[in-house]
C-alpha cells in the first residue's frame, strides 16, 4: 500500500503540473530535470491556484490540513494561492449523505428516524477527516452531527508512512536533520491525528474546553449530546454565527473588529498559560462569531497540551521578549535544556537581539513573521538549539493566530495585547496566590503522609536491627549509614510538612481576621 500511495502522489503531481509551482532555484531545476520525462509537455489551462487546491484535495486529509495552514499565511503566499487554499477550510468535497446515514445507523444500532426527528442529508460542511450534517433531536433541540469519512484511517496510515520516509531522508541527507527531530515531530502529529479519528476523544476535548470557559464572555463551546456519540459519530449543539474570516459581514452585524482581534489574543494565551490545554486547529473554518462579538469554537479533534514546566518556560520567554530582556531569553533557553549548557550567553543574547529588536513598536501589518521565523531558525542552527516536538502544535497555532489577527485588524499590536495578560499570569504563578494554591493541592498528600512518619521510622529501625544480626561488620556499617540517610529524609519531610501546615494555618487565620 505504501508504494501505491507514493505512485498516487507522483501521478497527482504530474496531472496537476505542480512542477510549475516550484521556485526557479538550482535545486528546483535539478528536480525538474529528473521529473521531466514523466511530466506532460504543456501546462494545464486551469489557473495554478485551483490546480494546487485540487491536488491537495486529491492527495487526502494530511495534505488538506497542510493547505489549511498555508491559507492563513498571506504574508508568505501570493494572494491567488492563499485565497484559493482558504476554500479547503470547509469546502472539501463531501461523501454521499446516504453513506453518512449508514455509518450513523451502524454506530447507534438504530434507524435514523429513531435518533432524529429530522436529518439533513446534504452536508453542511465537509472537511478532510469528517463532515457535518444538521439534524433535530426528538426533544426539539437543533444538533450538528459529525461523521468520519469512510476508510479515512487507512488513508492516514499510508500518508504517515510517507511522512516517516520523508523524515528519514531529511535526517540522513540534511546536516540539520537530526537537530530538527523529524521522527519525533511526525510521531507527535500522528498522535494528534489518532485522536482526531476517535470522535469520543474529540467530544471529551470539547467538554473540557467548555468547562474551562464556563463563565467566559468571549468564547462559547457547544454542548455535547453524549448519548448519541461513538467513535465514528459525534452529536453536539448547533451553534449559529458568522465565520471569523468574513470581516465585512461581521462589521455589518455591528461587531467591533479591533476588540474582537484583542479578545482572540487573550483567549489564546488563557488556553495556553492558564489551562495548558488549547485548541490547536484554529483556522478560520473552525471559528464562528456571533452578533455579540463572542467567538464560537468548533472542531476539537486536535488539542494541544503543555506541562507546568513548558508553561513556565514559555511564559518566561514571552515576558522577556516583551521586555526586550534578551539575556533572560538566552538564560531561559539554556536552563530549560533547549540550548546546550556550554552556550555563551553573551553571544546568544546578541544574536537574539539582532533578530527581535527590529519588530518591536510596529503594528502586525508591518511584521513578517515568516521572515522572523526564518531568521530565528538560522540563529538556532548557529547555536545548536534543540527543536521541542511537544511544542510543535503550539507553534502551528501561533501561525494560525497571526493569520487571523492580520485578517481582522492589521493594526493589531500583538505585543501590547499580550504583555499585560502574561504579567498578570506570572504574578499569579509566583505570588501568594500561587503559595495558597500549591498548599491546598498538596494538603491531602501531607495529611496522609504525616501520620505515617512514626511508623515508617520504626520500620526502618527494625530493618536495621534484623540486618545487624545477619550481616558482618562492613555490611552493618553500610546499613547504619543507609538508615541514617533514611531517618534524615523522614525528619526533613516531617519538618517541611509541619512548615506547610503552619503556613496554611497562618494564611487562613489572616483571612479570617480581615
Amino acid at each position: 500500500m505504501f508504494f501505491f500511495r507514493l505512485l498516487k502522489i507522483l501521478r497527482i503531481a504530474r496531472h496537476f503540473r505542480l512542477d510549475t509551482l516550484l521556485w526557479p532555484t538550482s535545486r528546483a531545476r535539478f528536480l525538474l530535470a529528473l521529473l521531466r520525462p514523466v511530466l506532460p509537455q504543456s501546462p494545464l489551462s486551469i489557473p495554478r491556484a485551483i490546480r494546487l487546491r485540487l491536488a491537495l484535495e486529491a492527495l487526502g486529509p494530511l495534505f488538506v490540513k497542510f493547505g489549511q495552514i498555508l491559507s492563513t499565511r498571506r504574508d508568505l503566499l501570493p494572494e491567488d494561492l492563499a485565497t484559493e487554499l482558504a476554500k479547503l477550510q470547509d469546502q472539501v468535497p463531501p461523501f454521499p449523505g446516504q453513506q453518512a446515514i449508514h455509518i450513523i445507523e451502524k454506530a447507534q444500532g438504530q434507524p435514523i428516524q429513531a435518533l432524529f426527528s429530522s436529518f439533513q442529508i446534504e452536508a453542511l460542511a465537509s472537511a478532510s477527516v469528517a463532515q457535518v450534517h444538521l439534524a433535530t433531536l426528538h426533544d426539539g433541540r437543533d444538533a450538528a452531527v459529525k461523521v468520519l469519512r469512510p476508510g479515512i484511517g487507512l488513508i492516514i496510515r499510508d500518508d504517515l508512512a510517507v511522512l516517516r520516509v520523508a523524515a528519514s531522508l531529511l535526517k540522513t541527507l540534511w546536516q540539520d536533520g537530526k537537530r530538527l527531530k523529524p521522527h519525533e515531530v511526525v510521531d507527535e502529529f500522528a498522535r494528534h491525528l489518532e485522536e482526531e479519528l476517535d470522535l469520543t476523544r474529540e467530544a471529551a476535548n470539547a467538554s473540557q474546553l467548555k468547562r474551562n470557559f464556563t463563565d467566559s464572555k468571549t468564547l462559547l463551546v457547544p454542548e455535547i449530546y453524549w448519548e448519541y456519540c461513538s467513535e465514528q459519530v459525534m452529536v453536539m449543539q448547533r451553534m449559529h454565527g458568522i465565520p471569523v474570516s468574513h470581516i465585512e459581514r461581521l462589521r455589518a452585524q455591528g461587531v467591533n473588529i479591533p476588540a474582537l482581534a484583542r479578545s482572540g489574543v487573550e483567549i489564546f494565551f488563557t488556553q495556553v498559560f492558564r489551562d495548558g490545554f488549547f485548541h490547536a486547529d484554529m483556522h478560520p473554518g473552525n471559528i464562528l462569531v456571533n452578533p455579540q462579538g463572542q467567538y464560537i469554537a468548533l472542531d476539537f479533534g486536535i488539542m494541544g497540551t503543555l506541562s507546568p514546566n513548558d508553561k513556565r518556560y514559555l511564559a518566561r520567554n514571552f515576558l522577556a521578549f516583551f521586555r526586550r530582556d534578551y539575556r533572560a531569553v538566552a538564560v531561559a533557553h539554556i536552563e530549560s535544556g533547549w540550548a546546550p549548557a556550554e552556550t555563551r550567553i553573551e553571544a546568544f543574547e546578541t544574536a537574539i537581539r539582532a533578530v527581535c529588536e527590529p519588530i518591536f513598536d510596529k503594528p502586525l501589518k508591518q511584521i513578517s513573521f515568516g521572515k522572523l521565523l526564518l531568521r530565528l531558525f538560522q540563529t538556532s542552527r548557529r547555536f545548536n538549539i534543540q527543536i521541542q516536538p511537544q511544542l510543535v502544535m503550539l507553534q502551528k497555532t501561533l501561525l494560525n493566530i497571526e493569520g487571523l489577527g492580520r485578517d481582522m485588524d492589521p493594526e493589531l499590536d500583538l505585543w501590547i495585547s499580550a504583555k499585560p495578560f502574561l504579567e498578570r499570569w506570572m504574578s499569579e504563578q509566583l505570588g501568594w496566590r500561587a503559595l495558597v494554591r500549591n498548599i491546598k493541592e498538596e494538603a491531602p498528600l501531607w495529611g496522609t503522609l504525616l501520620p505515617q512518619l512514626p511508623r515508617l521510622m520504626v520500620t526502618a529501625l527494625e530493618q536495621a536491627h534484623r540486618s545487624s544480626q545477619n550481616e558482618g561488620i562492613e555490611s552493618l556499617k553500610k546499613t547504619q549509614k543507609k538508615l541514617q540517610i533514611q531517618i534524615r529524609i523522614l525528619m526533613a519531610v516531617a519538618f517541611l510538612g509541619l512548615v506547610g501546615l503552619s503556613s496554611l494555618i497562618f494564611i487562613l487565620m489572616h483571612f479570617i481576621n480581615r
